[in-house]
């Protein structure tokens, strides 16, 4: 008898059609429980927007417009406003119309960086969750996936804002030693300061790419092992340890994909945005160009909503993907799940098979 919300794998319904002597493993659900390769993870990360679109899609859609509409919806409209007054008044006020529009401007700022934070962490653990349970044939609501993150989400809420305030931090830490080179006038200095520029970005951008993949796996090992801040950031490492170009390469890969499609989907409604003005209002009336640029940038505000929704749903599944596909690699993950999906489907309780010896590392 069907457990309810779990889907029979195949070889346990119908009778397999391959050669004697050989039975192909399960696939209860997202993808087939074994070892993936680089076609299977692509395959498996687009079928999580079509296989649950509900709390995958429309959590990331909800998400990304909320943080859209704070960071240049807010923007676009007090610039619009701002400088709409700032026309209709006197010289007198202007000045101040127009400083009280850069301030809040900057408080708005301030606000999208805190909601982008708290709304990718969010949305890092609602996708690796999903993953994870879709993987067993589970199909969840959202309502449901924030049901099994809970005690979980506040410690990835911490991770994404260690992650920003490390790289405000290292950014900060190469402008103040440069920042002397160029002080003094000296074009002896600002060459040897250009030199610094240059070896430190790259110097950065190295370390941010090594971190960023040693420590890939930490949103997922928080969420689907629950595990804490620190043992999670262990976890990944040894994880990723004796994988690195592979998953290095996997996330890179996908990442490109992703935002060359954003790319050409986007561009021509920016240039739209862009230089629509002068064909619609050739005489330049002021408020017909405000009014036509606060149109424009809101309709790609929405454009650039709903594709940066896809684009994180896509890369978020890709780190979750690999994550199994470690654990089936060095653990024997995917025996466990196996027995998890034929105990479920004979109706026998079965405990979480991701958190079974999760505190064992990753030979």
């Amino acid at each position: 008898e069907r457990a309810p919300g779990v889907e029979l794998p195949s070889r346990l319904t119908e009778p397999s059609a391959a050669a004697p002597g050989w039975t192909p493993p399960p696939k209860p659900g997202l993808i087939p429980l074994r070892p993936l390769d680089f076609g299977t993870v692509l395959g498996a990360c687009f079928q999580v927007l079509r296989r649950n679109p509900r709390p995958t899609f429309g959590a990331a859609l909800l998400l990304n417009a909320l943080v859209v509409f704070l960071s240049s919806g807010i923007s676009t409209i007090l610039v619009f406003t701002g400088f709409d007054r700032a026309a209709r008044a006197n010289a007198a006020d202007a000045d101040t119309i127009l400083a009280g529009t850069v301030a809040l401007i900057i408080v708005s700022g301030l606000l999208a960086v805190a909601v982008s934070i708290v709304a990718q962490a969010l949305l890092q653990g609602i996708i690796s969750i999903e993953v994870s349970r879709a993987t067993l044939g589970e199909k969840r609501t959202l309502r449901e996936l924030i049901a099994l993150g809970r005690g979980r989400w506040w410690a990835l809420i911490g991770w994404t804002a260690l992650i920003g305030v490390a790289a405000v931090a290292a950014f900060s830490v190469l402008v103040a030693i440069t920042v002397g080179f160029f002080i003094p006038g000296d074009p002896a200095l600002a060459l040897i300061g250009v030199g610094v520029v240059l070896l430190g970005g790259l110097g950065l951008a190295a370390a941010a790419i090594f971190l960023a993949t040693k420590l890939a796996f930490v949103p997922a090992a928080i969420v689907i092992e629950r595990l804490t801040l620190g043992d999670a950031i262990g976890r990944s490492w040894r994880l990723v340890r004796g994988a690195f170009w592979r998953i290095f390469g996997t996330l890179l890969l996908i990442t490109v994909m992703v935002n060359i499609a954003a790319s050409i989907v986007t561009t021509p409604f920016q240039l739209g945005a862009t230089f629509a003005a002068p064909v619609v209002n050739p005489a330049g009336t002021v408020e017909t160009d405000l009014t036509l640029f606060l149109v424009l940038n809101i309709f790609v505000i929405a454009i650039t909503a709903v594709v940066g929704a896809i684009g994180s749903v896509l890369t978020t599944a890709a780190s979750s993907l690999l994550y199994i596909d470690r654990r089936m690699r060095t653990e024997g993950l995917d025996l466990e799940l196996q027995r998890h999906v034929e105990l479920q489907a004979a109706g026998t309780p079965a405990v979480d098979p991701y958190r079974r010896d999760a505190g064992t590392a990753a030979s």
